[in-house]
């Protein structure tokens, strides 16, 4: 066991990172618990375009097997990986449902956009980037992020609906009530609040693993709802069911083969003007989701130097490309650093460690696919709310005595959840920060490269 702990400390440098083997692999846990839903959403969407259900989830395991690995051999850091949720969306329903593109031409252009990446990753550009946001910004995507998974959280559990009135509302347990569709989408609603409240609870008693064991209580309960009636699953209304599905028998426990997705690039159009577009629009979209995230959560983990710089940054921008262009290679879309690395992160993982617990998680996920499957959206999103405040905090660094400071972390923030974006947060933030500054005659605070951001985020807005 010693000789186990000392080569952990040798790879991992855990002592001056300031935790343990146990606190690294509960955080991993955890980090892999709020976002295993993916092993069951990417399936569902990435399908509609006409892609083997089957062989994307293997698909989509393997490759966030693979990228979180990455991050950990070259950053050591604990941060996940896995194909991005709203690149996944874009992917499917406006290149291929929109634009009619086939998924073999949309995983070319995501390829291309990996490829893209890992030069501009040798080159230091996306590093130079995220050191030319200003400290206070860095603040406020943070918190903006804090508001964005909040978001997130509260719509997957229907606590929050659309309505065409207001845009957004409360779920209305009246109106459920009213339609008898109460047990199957009002019961949700309650174990997610339930689940809420009993994840504050432990947060505020300052109990280990109080995430991990706010994800496996609600998930416990929807259980017991189920097995007793109070909860019917209606997979037609979105309502699952929250038992593994071993209708198989053992085959339910043998991933199915990528055959079908394996290597299926198209690069006929490659030098069409609407091929350079999608690929363009993947490449915004990556590059700053990614920049925001490591923001975010290296803030929350106070991995930032003084001068707002994340080290061995180039690591794992590394690692985020080269799993973009692998992953487009097995048949998925962008794989990206997931910002659910904060539930980790705020169990206290610090190191590479974390991301091999993930990594390995999903390798066996290959093989127990039925129960994580089974996680429903509402016992994960007392998680994301959690995370969510927890992120939020870092909005007391910001300095808000100064309006030119204060004003673009403001519009960062809320662009976030109203925007359902990093990226455009990002966006909002960058070009008001530059011209409030400009403007205002504080062109010393303004970097040239901040400058150039502001200009391509115009034209972007233009021309895409």
């Amino acid at each position: 066991m010693e000789k186990n702990a000392g080569l952990l400390e040798r790879i991992f440098h855990l002592k001056d990172s300031g935790t343990t083997a146990k606190t690294e692999i509960m955080a991993g846990i955890t980090t892999f618990m709020t976002m295993a839903y993916i092993l069951a959403v990417n399936p569902s969407i990435m399908s509609t375009t006409g892609m083997d259900k089957a062989a994307v989830l293997t698909a989509t395991a393997i490759a966030g097997f693979m990228g979180t690995m990455l991050m950990a051999v070259f950053a050591n850091y604990p941060f996940a990986l896995a194909p991005g949720m709203g690149l996944n969306a874009f992917f499917a329903y406006t290149v291929i449902g929109q634009m009619g593109y086939s998924w073999q031409m949309a995983l070319a252009a995501v390829f291309v956009e990996g490829i893209i990446f890992i030069i501009l990753s040798l080159t230091s550009v996306r590093e130079a980037i995220f050191n030319a946001i200003p400290m206070n910004l860095k603040r406020a995507v943070s918190a903006g992020i804090g508001v964005y998974i909040c978001f997130i959280g509260l719509a997957s559990a229907h606590v929050i609906v659309a309505n065409p009135a207001t845009k957004v509302s409360l779920f209305s347990f009246k109106g459920a009530m009213a339609a008898g569709t109460f047990h199957t989408a009002g019961v949700p609603v309650v174990l997610a609040i339930v689940g809420i409240l009993f994840t504050a609870i432990l947060i505020a008693k300052k109990v280990r693993g109080n995430i991990l064991w706010g994800i496996v209580f609600t998930w416990v309960l929807g259980i017991i709802c189920e097995l007793t009636g109070v909860y019917v699953p209606d997979p037609s209304a979105g309502a699952f069911s929250t038992l593994p599905d071993l209708s198989n028998g053992l085959a339910s426990f043998i991933p199915a083969s990528m055959d079908p997705i394996l290597f299926q690039l198209d690069f006929s159009q490659l030098a069409t003007f609407n091929f350079v577009v999608v690929f363009l629009a993947f490449l915004f979209v990556d590059l700053f989701d990614t920049i925001g995230t490591l923001i975010g959560v290296s803030s929350k983990a106070n991995m930032l130097d003084k001068n707002g710089k994340l080290p061995h940054i180039k690591g794992a921008l590394m690692a985020d490309a080269v799993a973009t262009a692998g992953g487009a290679l097995l048949g998925v879309s962008t794989t990206t650093t997931y910002v659910e690395s904060a539930a980790g992160v705020s169990e206290g993982g610090r190191t590479g460690l974390t991301a091999v617990t993930v990594s390995i998680l999903f390798l066996l996920s290959l093989f127990f696919s039925p129960f994580f499957m089974a996680i429903p959206a509402f016992a994960t999103a007392p998680a994301l709310v959690s995370v969510g405040f927890l992120m939020f905090t870092a909005v007391t660094g910001i300095d808000f005595a100064d309006p030119t400071e204060a004003f673009p972390c403001y519009l960062t923030i809320i662009a976030m959840p109203f925007t359902y974006s990093i990226a455009e947060g990002i966006a909002f933030g960058i070009i008001s920060y530059t011209l409030i500054n400009l403007l205002a005659g504080n062109r010393s605070k303004v970097s040239l490269l901040m400058i150039i951001l502001t200009v391509l985020f115009v034209m972007k807005y233009i021309f895409i």
